[in-house]
């Protein structure tokens, strides 16, 4: 069973830091795309032993952020896990003091190096994606004059843009339509800047 489509806004400095490790963050990214997962199927995906993997997924389990997933067969001894949120969100107001605003600077470097990574990977691999896959796929960059309350406003039209199709890919894959279907991940920042 897919989570239910809700944010989870992460407030807490404890949260965050079990969030910050990389290759909880390659876990968290593993079992969104899965739904659910066990231990061992996540350690073949990120190539790392199964019992270093486990302790990562109780660590997330512990904060929130995943959960044992409910009416999974098969092997009783191995846990099935899954996302409790669609959408993990953090906010620079709920990490103002000092040493917490340095942590969530830190741990934001290490989700935009994994996002780049992820970018460079399909750039790497591109020539051996079908040709309507590479003609669909785009890099983009806009450069535009806001507000702040623009920007924001803008931040939640594209959220409200991508939910929409999240919704109608996972609708297409509990229908049985999975022909022609990859994982896709659109990422976009939106900050500002001076020249």
């Amino acid at each position: 069973m897919a989570p239910t489509e809700k944010t989870h806004r992460v407030k807490d400095l404890d949260t965050l830091k079990a969030l910050g490790h990389p290759l909880r963050i390659q876990l968290y990214r593993a079992l969104s795309v899965a739904g659910t997962a066990t231990a061992s199927q996540l350690a073949d995906q990120v190539d790392e032993a199964v019992s270093l993997v486990s302790y990562h997924l109780r660590k997330l389990a512990a904060h929130g952020i995943i959960e044992e997933a409910e009416g999974r067969g098969g092997d009783a001894r191995e846990r099935w896990w899954q996302p409790v949120s669609t959408v993990i969100t953090t906010k620079d107001e709920d990490f103002d003091a000092p040493e917490r605003a340095a942590v969530h600077t830190a741990v934001s470097r290490v989700y935009a190096r994994q996002r780049g990574e992820l970018y460079e990977r399909y750039l790497d691999e591109k020539q051996a994606w079908p040709a309507d896959w590479r003609s669909a796929a785009f890099a983009s960059e806009y450069l535009l004059r806001l507000t702040p309350a623009e920007l924001e406003r803008l931040h939640e039209e594209l959220d409200e843009v991508v939910l929409r199709w999240r919704r109608h890919g996972n609708a297409a894959r509990e229908a049985g339509d999975t022909q022609g279907r990859e994982n896709v991940a659109v990422q976009a920042h939106g900050f500002p800047f001076r020249t």
